[in-house]
């Protein structure tokens, strides 16, 4: 009888542990109390060192664009013989001070600038070369744009972002969400600036004010983690525990068996 009470009393306390809980899982709690006046801006990214950039010339004269747009044949194996397919732009990778060697003009400084900022530097360092008549159009893309997620997520992973914008909240989506075991309150935000120094940002996804936070929408190369709660720490630590005690206690058994057999 009173092996059942203290069975019950378990099953309550466990019960009431996990209903306090769950006043941590929802996002946003406090939504309707927000201003959102501040988070009307539209984001763009700027271009870091490392960056890796596809830059595209367009004129009406095809021929005026040709000496900027520098290609690479893509080669494929055909048997025992390497063929190579169509060409493709090249790409042009950011050096740490921000510095791209582009055809014809040389080196162009585009760390720190959005990509409507560099298509207009661009086209301006282009105009002196070519036809006054001819107004050429300069496309930038960021190749590559990748954040990573990992801790306590369905599928932690790096992830490759094609429209070069993506928030904290898109990216935890593309990781599955977070677990039940996730801290809401306290997941990490790593981040390198231009000049290779790394912050970390605490984010809280119960309190709405995210939206206007610096850090809502994330970088290029920025990492999360999403740390575990207690509840995940706890289980851990009883799982390593019962493996030890089933371990401990199957040595024992096998122990006193051989003696029993000897001195039967």
């Amino acid at each position: 009888m009173k092996a059942n009470k203290l069975l019950m009393a378990a099953a309550m306390t466990l019960m009431l542990a996990s209903c306090g809980s769950t006043k941590d899982v929802p996002y946003f709690q406090n939504a309707e109390t927000v201003d959102l006046s501040n988070s009307s801006y539209l984001y763009d990214a700027k271009i870091m060192p490392k960056d890796q950039l596809s830059i595209t010339v367009s004129t009406i004269n095809d021929e005026a664009a040709t000496p900027f747009n520098m290609t690479v044949p893509t080669p494929y194996t055909a048997g025992q013989r390497t063929s190579y397919s169509q060409a493709i732009l090249q790409t042009y990778l950011v050096d740490n001070q921000g510095m791209i060697t582009f055809p014809i003009i040389g080196e162009i400084k585009v760390g720190g600038l959005t990509k409507s900022e560099a298509e207009n530097l661009i086209k301006g360092k282009i105009q002196p070369y070519i036809n006054e008549n001819e107004k050429p159009i300069v496309t930038v893309r960021m190749v590559g744009y990748q954040i990573s997620v990992i801790g306590e997520v369905a599928r932690p992973g790096t992830f490759t972002v094609s429209r070069e914008k993506i928030t904290v909240l898109e990216a935890l989506a593309q990781a599955g969400d977070l677990t039940i075991y996730g801290q809401r309150k306290n997941v990490q935000l790593i981040r390198e600036d231009a000049h290779g120094q790394k912050s970390i940002h605490i984010l809280d996804l119960t309190d709405a004010n995210l939206v206007n936070s610096p850090y809502y929408y994330m970088q290029q190369n920025d990492v999360i983690n999403v740390t575990p709660n207690k509840v995940k720490a706890q289980n851990s630590s009883v799982g390593s525990m019962t493996t030890l005690w089933f371990s401990a206690t199957s040595i024992l058994i096998s122990l006193t068996s051989l003696l029993y057999n000897i001195l039967k």
